[in-house]
């Protein structure tokens, strides 16, 4: 008999050994708590140091937008300025979610190498805590979306409520890529310097900044494409919410419900199998 199984009779168990998955998800869960408290204290710190504090959530990625819409706008020879603006901000307030997702999940485990290290507790609260981050530095700029539209002459109307059932569908979505990168970037470090070049490569080619049907008219095979990419979906699924007039294919909610859900378990499942392993490598 092997020590470990001598250990075993006794009621010994293996120090950072992998649970089940049921028991990992529960006692996940039990610390939701941590995970927005995290999530609320990274912001503030990152936040502290400046003199606009909360306001830098608007700010940014409202000056992002300024600068690529009005750049874009002239590239492609718009023919209403305000439509166009009202486009690009939602687009860019949405990629943003998942840009960052993707890029602060991938170092939440790298990031916090002594915190894995030295306390025994579900590994996945650091990736979901950093996608709770980014969706409660997300919703002050929705706020003020809601604000702005009117201004731009789209008023609220019951479809501005599709946003909350997408905005859900989009973190779950975000939740599961945030899970897979923090997995990879354990294994090969210098995926975290590669991460912001595949999210320009995405910011830059998934409709953000232009009209897809407008560009690719002549091309219905690159449109077809389009269809099934799920950054797309969610951009024009929130345009014909919030704009009204944006023409989508209904199914693009069952395409991203599949999507979300998909990318989800795949995550969680990626990231629960080297559980053993985080800290260790």
């Amino acid at each position: 008999m092997s020590l470990a199984d001598v250990a075993s009779t006794h009621g010994l168990k293996r120090v950072g050994a992998r649970p089940p998955l049921g028991s990992y998800l529960r006692e996940a869960w039990r610390r939701r708590e941590f995970i927005v408290a995290l999530a609320q204290y990274r912001l503030r710190a990152s936040l502290e140091g400046n003199r606009l504090g909360v306001l830098w959530l608007v700010l940014q990625p409202t000056l992002n937008a300024l600068i690529y819409g009005t750049i874009f706008y002239f590239i492609q020879r718009g023919d209403d300025p305000v439509q166009f603006a009202a486009h690009v901000v939602i687009g860019v307030f949405l990629f943003q979610f998942f840009q960052r997702s993707m890029t602060q999940g991938a170092r939440s485990i790298t990031g916090n190498q002594s915190l894995v290290q030295s306390l025994a507790f579900p590994r996945i609260t650091l990736p979901v805590a950093e996608v709770m981050e980014e969706l409660i530095s997300l919703l002050p700029s929705i706020a003020v979306l809601f604000v702005i539209l009117p201004f731009l002459g789209h008023w609220p109307s019951l479809s501005w409520l599709l946003m909350v059932p997408l905005l859900i569908l989009f973190t779950l979505f975000n939740t599961g890529i945030a899970l897979i990168t923090a997995r990879l970037t354990v294994h090969v470090r210098d995926l975290a310097q590669l991460l912001p070049f595949i999210g320009r490569l995405l910011f830059y080619s998934s409709g953000v900044l232009f009209d897809v049907n407008k560009i690719f008219d002549r091309y219905p095979a690159v449109l077809q494409l389009y269809d099934f990419v799920p950054i797309y979906q969610v951009l024009q699924m929130a345009r014909a919410a919030l704009l009204g007039g944006h023409s989508y294919d209904p199914m693009y909610w069952l395409y991203f419900s599949a999507w979300s859900v998909l990318t989800f378990v795949v995550g969680l499942l990626f990231f629960w199998v080297a559980e053993e392993r985080y800290g260790r490598d």
